[in-house]
């Protein structure tokens, strides 16, 4: 299973290192740590503790004004397998992300619960809005 540095984790949370920090030392999201002592997070415990994040707010990190590109770097936290087809849910941040592909570029690309991956969107339509 993978894990992700303290960093990593926060990227795709979409918070500072500081928060996710902080977040970690709370006991809000467990961690283990390496030979050399970093703390890591179990990619699955980040799938689930990233899909509370994005249902619950981030909290305390300040919104920012940006127009969002097209791809989404997150982590995977839903698959569903069917005999040609698949569902793959990704959790960009507080952006949830729903995809289906088939199953055979699911199998190809490794995917499942708690591996990094990202979502890129091709529209001809872009809606912007300003909070």
């Amino acid at each position: 299973m993978q894990s992700y540095t303290i960093g990593q984790a926060a990227r795709l949370l979409g918070v500072s290192p500081d928060t996710a920090r902080r977040w970690a030392d709370a006991g809000r999201v467990a961690t283990h740590r390496d030979e050399g002592g970093r703390r890591l997070i179990a990619g699955r415990d980040l799938a689930a503790f990233s899909v509370e994040v994005a249902q619950n707010g981030a909290g305390d990190e300040e919104a920012s004004y940006t127009s969002a590109r097209n791809a989404f770097a997150g982590i995977v936290t839903a698959v569903k397998l069917g005999d040609v087809a698949a569902q793959v849910e990704i959790q960009a941040g507080p952006h949830r992300l729903v995809s289906l592909l088939t199953r055979e570029a699911v199998e190809e690309l490794g995917l499942e619960v708690g591996v990094q991956a990202t979502a890129r969107v091709k529209s001809t339509s872009v809606h912007i809005d300003r909070s």
